[in-house]
């Protein structure tokens, strides 16, 4: 996996940071294209008032079936409003269905971190049996590319059978 910020922190970095991004983007957006730098950062923005500017570009066991591992990445939202951000790539061009994204259970109230829990370190439910009608999994489409949640209201997992290029997961 590849990982990074989404945010020049410090204003230290006036050189662009996202130089191939940038050439992708130019490629196929054209001269109007945002720079690699701009796109993660409007990416990062959908985060809410108090991200971590984290971002990871996640592939994870494609083309099997693999059993869920129901998490939450750190059971917090800062200022209640801090959201994670999946930014999904297909396999396939014009791809219209499930396993970009992660499965997702709803929770009926929200469910936060012990205070005493890491804050990088991943909540996990190792033990928890969820019945299929409870599981979201959401579809990729054209128009569909981005999902938003707050860690707080869902646990998730890697999709049953991934059909990704990657995911990249902005927090």
């Amino acid at each position: 996996f590849v990982q990074g910020s989404s945010d020049d922190e410090n204003g230290e970095n006036s050189k662009l940071r996202m130089k191939q991004t940038s050439a992708v983007l130019s490629n196929y957006l054209g001269e109007e294209a945002p720079t690699g730098d701009e796109f993660m950062e409007k990416i990062g923005s959908l985060c809410g008032s108090k991200p971590s500017t984290h971002w990871i570009d996640i592939v994870g066991i494609v083309d099997r079936k693999i059993p869920h591992s129901w998490h939450q990445d750190t059971g917090r939202s800062p200022n209640g409003d801090t959201r994670t951000v999946l930014l999904g790539f297909p396999k396939d061009d014009n791809y219209d269905g499930c396993g970009v994204f992660s499965h997702a259970i709803k929770l009926k109230y929200e469910r936060l971190a012990k205070e005493d829990h890491p804050p990088q370190e991943p909540v996990v439910y190792p033990k928890l049996a969820v019945g299929n009608e409870f599981i979201v999994r959401p579809r990729f489409a054209k128009g569909c590319e981005i999902i938003i949640f707050r860690d707080i209201d869902v646990l998730h997992s890697s999709p049953d059978i991934a059909y990704r290029s990657s995911v990249m997961r902005f927090m």
